[in-house]
């Protein structure tokens, strides 16, 4: 069932929504070459304990930590380490999740650090680009589907793959509640889109193949074929006419 969140849960979520989007505004001047992944978590928790927030992430089914950090074939959920170090040319998708009041707010962004490859900047550029093609069907009526189907029409028109076993979902008081939003499929699907839905929205695009492997630590999602992959996620809400990203 899909929870539709009265005009006084999403403005609780709003507020959550905004320290969001300020962290991962502020990373793009944060992350450079020589931080560590554990440098860009510890910034992402202090600056939401500093707003009277909660890290939705830490502890969410055993992850130990606040955001998730995930270098360049990395697709999702990679794990901080204080031993990992960035180098001139990665890309670093973070993922955060910040929670004020029971309601939580869900978004992500992929960064270069420093001068990156045109390859690897087209990469980012379409992951982007594919959620705001999703985004123009965030309306009354639209079905569910027509979001997905936007998402890979415009990733695999670039030339890239869309991940199949990964996806976007509706958030509120839960991290995860339905609907789940594949970034693939046909249109003219699935439920249609009312006012009051929230959903996290998450093109997680691959350079190649869209087959992914789970490392040991039973978290860290890599591609099969070792390329790059890039993730972008916003918290949407939907109204009677344009959609709000409330993590933007």
């Amino acid at each position: 069932m899909i929870i539709i969140k009265s005009d006084q849960e999403i403005d609780i979520m709003r507020e959550s929504g905004k320290v969001t989007a300020h962290i991962l505004k502020e990373l793009e001047n944060f992350i450079k070459p020589g931080i560590s992944t554990m440098d860009i978590d510890q910034f992402v928790e202090t600056t939401i304990l500093s707003n009277n927030m909660i890290p939705s992430f830490k502890g969410y089914n055993g992850f130990p930590a606040s955001a998730c950090v995930s270098i360049n074939n990395e697709v999702v959920h990679g794990i901080p380490d204080a031993a990992r170090f960035l180098k001139e040319g990665d890309i670093v998708s973070v993922d955060v999740g910040c929670t004020y009041k029971g309601y939580i707010s869900d978004a992500a962004r992929t960064y270069p650090v420093g001068a990156i490859s045109p390859e690897a900047q087209k990469l980012i550029d379409a992951t982007r680009d594919s959620f705001f093609e999703g985004l123009k069907f965030c309306r009354p009526g639209y079905r569910l589907s027509d979001i997905s189907h936007a998402i890979q029409q415009k990733a695999e028109s670039e030339g890239f793959s869309v991940i199949r076993d990964f996806v976007g979902h509706g958030v509120g008081r839960a991290m995860h509640e339905e609907p789940q939003i594949p970034n693939y499929g046909k249109p003219g699907r699935g439920p249609r889109l009312a006012r009051g839905m929230v959903f996290a929205i998450e093109p997680m695009i691959n350079q190649g193949t869209f087959e992914v492997d789970v490392l040991a630590d039973n978290w860290t999602v890599v591609t099969l074929d070792g390329k790059l992959s890039a993730h972008y996620e916003n918290t949407v809400v939907i109204t009677d006419d344009e959609p709000e990203l409330i993590t933007l």
